[in-house]
């Protein structure tokens, strides 16, 4: 359906840059965005969930550190050294050509006593090297390069003092009342510093080469240029092996695939092998307005997307982690809540900056997030699932797991007829939605099923009871009049989390239900053929004003065309939703549709999860072989 932009025209000046602009670094366990100028605007350390140091994509005085031409703020190009998370930027200037390379070092792992204690996961043969380091190489000709790195610990209410180290005007050390982090840059240019600024000129000529390393553990940066380069390439090279782990098909939107694979590694926790959500808080989903989070935590319901796509490629390793963080979670609380900090956190208490300009003076800007104590009865059939993903891949299932699964089922059963704020945690009041429902029959069919592999019979036929009873409420109250799947039983809205029942088997594909719901919300919940979550004159959200397409959501809509025989649209479909993709290959949360602008937190998990699914489900029906999935999974039926 084509109509006017959910979210109003846009200013076409600002100072800050398009949030797709950014481009993204991590080490597994803290994470960094880059600005098309050469700065970095968001890093938070020791964590990813850590207050930020430099914060000026939230506000342009809350620190940030940038390296490039002195004069030059556009640059001529940016990728990433294919297969890696090692960012490129060349920029020309009207006397010479520089290329600046920005990462996030992994190096082989060491045993630091204080740092892997952080470890419940198996380390690996790499870890990360908790050194932020960029790189400058003159190509051609001559350019002035400066160098100007400011940080703003805590969110940016903290100035630093910097002071010489014993190796001169190579080295500085940044310290903040208050604070127990400490920063050193170490570089081979000569820095100068001026209050809270460290910074540094040159003139480069052709090739000639310099390099800085930010630092913030116990960790050697590098201290000479060649050393520098060498960890460059040894990271580089680390992406590279890594992605060759994968299983990828030969397609030629096979880039697609890789890139969100090395984003979702990217936003990982290593330690625990948590996934967070994004890299970011409170980039806002409507320009200017008030609808803005904090995604650096996990969420429990990313986890059978998560475990799917990343099965799917044949990264088992970061599946299995990924599936243990969440079982040491459910065998440890008697109560599962929709989302944890990485390392397990239960309170997430959420607070406003308010010295915080906000990006583009959206505000409030929000650290911590209220919906953990949200109730969100879908939350089981995700643990369910993926329990029942993991299993099938095992073919066994784990001794320690088993009491966890029960406890998940009994809980589902439990609370199933209650109302709650479903999947997309609205602030109004608690709703019967259908969505949660189906989730519940999945947490009973799953369960079920997984009984039954276990030979616990009498188990098994009464959870398959509670789930045909759960699959009669849905079918009884969740349809409108017209055979639509509703967003909740008091109303005919539609709503995008309907998607989700042909992809975990609620009903089978060609059921006239499932085809009515996906032709419906195709047609009358898109904005130029992109997908809304839901409708926000229709439901009460407990906030105001409009908000952008979810790309998730398009991305459930190409797997679900595929799933109803849909084809041709599915595949149009989803060539059109790729090309919103940022000029690195990645997304936001949302998408302005008219103008392609990306709204959101950033880069999303949720969304490259999604786009997995449904480009695999695209290849897979082109190659006349769509394995029945579960949600999303394609594990075979036993």
């Amino acid at each position: 359906m084509t109509a006017e932009s959910p979210v109003g025209a846009f200013s076409g000046s600002s100072l800050f840059p398009p949030i797709a602009d950014y481009g993204f670094l991590s080490d597994c366990e803290v994470s960094a965005l880059v600005a098309p100028s050469g700065n970095v605007e968001w890093l938070c350390l020791p964590r990813m969930d850590s207050p930020s140091v430099f914060a000026a994509m939230l506000d342009r005085d809350a620190g940030g550190f940038r390296i490039g031409p002195a004069d030059i703020r556009v640059p001529a190009a940016r990728r990433y050294l294919p297969g890696t998370m090692v960012l490129e930027t060349s920029w020309g200037t009207p006397t010479g050509w520089i290329i600046v390379r920005d990462l996030l070092l992994m190096g082989p792992w060491h045993h630091d006593e204080e740092l892997s204690q952080t470890h419940r996961r198996a380390p690996t043969d790499y870890d990360a090297s908790h050194v932020l380091l960029r790189t400058v190489r003159c190509v051609s000709g001559e350019a002035q390069v400066a160098l100007d790195c400011e940080p703003m610990f805590d969110y940016g209410r903290r100035p630093v003092r910097w002071a010489y180290t014993e190796r001169g005007y190579h080295q500085g050390l940044a310290k903040a009342d208050g604070q127990e982090l400490e920063l050193m840059l170490t570089t081979d240019l000569r820095l100068g510093f001026e209050g809270g600024r460290a910074t540094a000129r040159t003139l480069l000529r052709e090739g000639d080469t310099r390099f800085c390393a930010l630092t913030w553990t116990t960790h050697e940066p590098p201290y000479t240029f060649q050393d520098a380069y060498a960890r460059l390439v040894w990271t580089a090279h680390h992406w590279q092996h890594w992605l060759a782990r994968g299983d990828f098909p030969d397609h030629p939107w096979r880039g697609f695939l890789e890139r969100s694979a090395l984003t979702l590694k990217g936003l990982t926790f290593a330690p625990t092998g948590a996934l967070v959500a994004a890299a970011t808080t409170s980039l806002p989903e409507v320009p200017g307005g008030s609808r803005n989070w904090d995604y650096r935590y996990t969420w429990i319901r990313d986890s059978t997307f998560a475990l799917w796509a990343l099965y799917t490629l044949g990264f088992d390793w970061e599946a299995d982690d990924f599936f243990w963080f969440i079982a040491d979670i459910t065998e440890r609380d008697e109560e599962l809540q929709i989302m944890y900090g990485v390392d397990g956190e239960r309170v997430l208490e959420e607070r406003i900056l308010d010295h915080l300009e906000g990006y583009e003076g959206a505000r409030p800007v929000r650290i911590g997030n209220a919906a953990y104590r949200h109730r969100q009865n879908d939350v089981w059939g995700a643990v369910l699932d993926s329990f029942y993903i993991h299993t099938r891949t095992r073919e066994r299932l784990d001794e320690r797991i088993w009491p966890m699964l029960r406890r998940q089922v009994e809980a589902a059963l439990k609370y199933w007829r209650d109302p709650d704020r479903g999947i997309w945690e609205v602030r109004g009041e608690p709703k019967h939605f259908t969505s949660s429902k189906v989730m519940c029959w999945v947490a009973a069919d799953r369960g079920a099923r997984l009984a039954r592999l276990r030979q616990e019979l009498d188990l098994a036929g009464r959870w398959q009871a509670a789930a045909d009873e759960i699959h009669a409420d849905v079918c009884a109250n969740g349809v409108s009049e017209r055979g639509v799947f509703r967003q909740h039983y008091d109303t005919d809205a539609l709503d995008a989390s309907l998607l989700l029942i042909p992809l975990v088997r609620f009903l089978p594909s060609t059921d006239p239900r499932v085809r009515d719901t996906v032709f419906a919300i195709a047609d009358e919940l898109t904005v130029e053929d992109l997908v809304l979550r839901y409708r926000t004159k229709d439901t009460d959200d407990g906030m105001a004003g409009e908000e952008g397409t979810f790309t998730m959501c398009s991305f459930w809509l190409v797997s679900a065309l595929t799933e109803i025989g849909e084809y041709a649209r599915a595949h149009r479909l989803c060539e059109k939703v790729l090309s919103f993709a940022s000029p690195l290959g990645l997304y936001a949360e949302e998408i302005d549709p008219l103008s392609g602008r990306h709204l959101g937190n950033f880069p999303q998990a949720f969304t490259h999860l999604a786009l997995i699914n449904a480009v695999i489900h695209i290849i897979r029906a082109e190659r006349g072989r769509l394995i029945t999935p579960k949600w999303p999974g394609t594990v075979p039926e036993p």
